[in-house]
Parts: structure tokens; sequence; C-alpha cells
């Protein structure tokens, strides 16, 4: 039997998020009063495995929003994250022949600099480290007539495979890290990479550990140069590109391995999920564990965000739910069974109860 929680979930403040799945579908959930309870209120999409979402980005401001899913066929769609609305669909596989589960986009940030109404930018990476980025003006009665200019390409490596990706709070640069890749910072102005982290030494028993990097954040919206990177072999490790190559702390969490990681906006708190269904929060200045978050999950989690404004973290994957928690108890919030396996999920800040 799975491992489930049954403590009393006091319900939520209101808000709105978005979760994605392995058929391809986009559920909004939504609670609503003082303590509502999160329910499904829209279902865009139709189940298809191969349109399975790998990756999704949202530009969640108040005018004209806009959100970006990268799905498993290799397609990218642009829509709106109010209506479901599409704006754009294009496919990121560029050479013939190759199939999109070949090499499947790893990692998508939808740029909120600089975006007008009917434009917006799009950085893309694949498994094999084929990295783009594109500028997309398109026209909102068409989604089939929009103008896609591919403005920059470059590798990310020459070997293994792009597991993760993040962009940093001001845009300018972003870390990518993998199966046989050191995690690595580019500059996307230039796109020239300006540091690559350097290999653990070899254990007391002189076994030296590949690099297998899994998910990765930026510890600060305001500083590029200290991020956060979850491996394979359940370490987390945060590196600081100013003083060192090798990670400047190192710590293991459990016993399976670092499926999703997001920062808290104080700068030093990161929130992990892994591989068994553990939630847990860490002081990055000192690796402490602040603390386990109450209830198990069933499955192994994928994703983890925090929302903007309220004291509130999502958590998602294998076990279906889309789980709500309260980032100062640490207790769960409440629960939505949404039916299929989940990949990700984001949070609209933006929603406004009106009730």
């Amino acid at each position: 039997m799975p491992r489930t929680t049954t403590l009393e979930c006091p319900g939520c403040p209101p808000l709105r998020a978005l979760t994605f799945d392995s058929l391809g579908l986009i559920k909004v959930i939504q609670s609503r009063g003082e303590r509502g309870i999160p329910q499904v209120v829209e279902r865009w999409g139709d189940p298809d495995s191969s349109k399975c979402v790998l990756a999704a980005s949202i530009d969640d401001r108040k005018k004209d929003p806009l959100l970006a899913v990268a799905r498993k066929n290799g397609e990218v769609a642009v829509l709106n994250p109010l209506n479901g609305d599409i704006c754009v669909v294009f496919s990121n596989v560029v050479e013939d022949g190759v199939q999109p589960e070949d090499d499947a986009i790893a990692g998508l940030h939808l740029f909120k600099r600089e975006r007008s109404t009917r434009s917006c930018a799009l950085l893309t990476c694949t498994t094999k480290g084929n990295a783009s980025m594109r500028s997309i003006e398109f026209d909102k009665s068409m989604a089939d007539d929009a103008n896609i200019s591919v403005t920059k390409t470059w590798k990310v490596c020459g070997s293994g495979n792009v597991l993760c990706s993040k962009v940093d709070g001001s845009e300018n640069y972003a870390v990518f890290g993998g199966k046989g890749v050191e995690v690595n910072l580019w500059d996307l102005e230039s796109s020239t990479k300006i540091w690559i982290a350097k290999p653990p030494p070899q254990n007391s028993l002189g076994i030296f550990t590949p690099a297998w990097f899994t998910c990765t954040t930026f510890l600060s919206n305001d500083d590029h140069r200290k991020f956060v990177a979850g491996t394979s072999g359940h370490q987390v490790r945060l590196y600081d590109i100013s003083a060192q190559r090798r990670p400047v702390l190192s710590f293991d969490f459990r016993e399976t391995a670092i499926k999703a990681v997001t920062e808290d906006q104080d700068g030093h708190t990161i929130y992990i999920g892994n591989g068994s269904g553990d939630l847990a929060s860490f002081d990055m200045r000192t690796g402490k564990l602040l603390g386990c978050f109450i209830g198990k999950c069933s499955g192994s989690i994928r994703s983890v965000t925090r929302h903007p404004e309220l004291p509130v973290i999502a958590s998602c994957g294998l076990d279906s739910y889309l789980r709500l928690w309260d980032i100062k108890t640490r207790q769960p919030l409440s629960a939505v069974f949404l039916k299929q396996h989940l990949t990700n999920v984001v949070f609209d800040s933006n929603f406004v109860d009106k009730e």
C-alpha cells in the first residue's frame, strides 16, 4: 500500500495554481475564501501521452500574462494562463530525422523583461545540450500566424545529457547541469560559458562519482553567483562562483535522488523534494535541516514551487496529488487528486478572490 497522510488539512488561502501532467493536460486549481478547499475549475487539452509536459514557465504579470509549455513530442506552446487560449505553437525539432524523444526539451524559460503585448522571448535547452533563444511575435487572432526567429544557438555540453536548467532573477545568466554534465554558468547576452564546476575528489575508497545533477535553482533573485544543485546521489550542493569551483557546502538528504528544488524569497532557505516523497526545508547558510514537511507523499516529487506572496509552497509528482503546505508550520493545507502523474506546478500570483 502507498504511504499517505491522514492528517487534518485546514484548507488554503485564496490562490490559483496550474498543474501539468504526463498526458499533456493543464489543470487549473483554485481556492476561494479564507480557508478554502482547492478544486479543479478548468482543464485544457486532450489526453495524449505524446504531449506529456516536460517543462513549463510562466510570466504572471497583471496585464497580458503568458505561459509556455514544452512537450514530449517537441512542441512548444505559448498560451494565455487565464483562459488557455493558444497564442503560438512551434516545433523545437530542427534537425531532419531526429525524433523528439531522442533530444527532448530539458529546460524552458519565458523571459519577463523587455516583453510587449504581442511578443515574447524564449530560452529552450534539450538533453543533448542544444540551447536556443527565440523571439516570437504573434497575432492574437491567429495562433498559426506568428513570426518566430531564432536569435541565438549554442552548445551547452559536448557529451552527457542535460537534465536541468535555471535562469537567474535578472534573466542575464543561466545554469545547466545533468548526467555527465557538471553544472556550468552561462552569460545569456554573449552566449559564453563563464564558469564550470570542478568535480569532487575521490572518496576514501578511491571511488570517483561522475556528475549526475537532477535539479537546480539560484539561491537569491538578486545574486547569480550562488546556486543550489541536487544530485541523483541524494546530495544537495551549494556553489559560489566567486569563491571556488567546488561546492562551498554539500550534504546528503535521505537515500533517494533529489528531484526538485526551489528557493525562498529570504535568500537563504530552500525547499527540496526527493524520489521517495520526502519534502524538507534547509538553511543554506549553514546546511542545517530546518525541518521536514509533515505527512508523507506516496510517490516521487517532481516539482516544488514557492508562492511569490503567500507563505505557501506547492508540490506534485508521481502520486498524482497536488499538495499545498504552510512553510511556517510545515503542515499540509490541502491536497487535490488529479488522476495523472504530475510533472510541474506553477502559481498565478495575481489571482484575486472576487467572492
